[in-house]
């Protein structure tokens, strides 16, 4: 150790940690900051709710009395986000993705289970993804109890999974095979004309 010039007290040693434990650390990591992500939104959601103790009973607000704030999430799904938020939530879903899920219900590319590498690109996917990990985060909590994964399992997981990889699903223009990778987003009704 060496000794701090200004303070003359010894300087810490860097932490050092090994390699075969960088991914567990971000797995920890992503969870942490989307935890701590889902408890800002509880808290502004606390702090924009009426105060029922200084509300009469009986009385309702006024209309345009209480004010929301500005930047407050309407909802913590990654669709109602727009801008810098979409993609910040978007960069913690990437890392879910990429280091929890497909390592692990990832499973074997082809044409009845296709895949994208850009999966980030179609908002079908975005959208079952994120639910998917929102549901992971308050399942796999320990508040959830023993049981929490295997409903997390049940209940989520597997429905996602069939469904975002279908043949006719999301990525059912994109690779069906790792020898060819393909991406293409299909066009949606709204996108052909047919919407109402």
């Amino acid at each position: 150790m060496s000794d701090d010039p200004t303070t003359g007290t010894p300087e810490p040693e860097p932490i050092r940690i090994p390699d075969e434990d960088l991914d567990d650390l971000a797995s920890t990591l992503a969870r942490t900051i989307a935890e701590v992500r889902q408890h800002g939104v509880l808290l502004d959601r606390l702090g924009a709710e009426p105060d029922a103790a200084t509300t009469p009973a009986g009385e309702a607000p006024e209309a345009g009395t209480t004010e929301a704030e500005p930047d407050a999430p309407a909802s913590v799904f990654i669709l109602a986000m727009g801008g810098a938020e979409y993609a910040a939530e978007l960069a913690g879903l990437g890392n879910w993705v990429t280091h929890v899920l497909l390592p692990t219900y990832g499973r074997e590319i082809s044409s009845t289970r296709p895949w994208c590498s850009r999966w980030y690109e179609h908002q079908e996917a975005v959208a079952r993804l994120h639910g998917l990990w929102l549901a992971w985060q308050q399942l796999t909590d320990a508040e959830a109890g023993l049981t929490g994964p295997s409903t997390w399992h049940r209940d989520h997981l597997d429905h996602a999974l069939v469904q975002l990889r279908a043949p006719d699903g999301p990525f059912g223009a994109c690779t069906t095979s790792p020898a060819r990778p393909n991406h293409r987003v299909l066009a949606t009704p709204d996108q052909l004309g047919l919407a109402a």
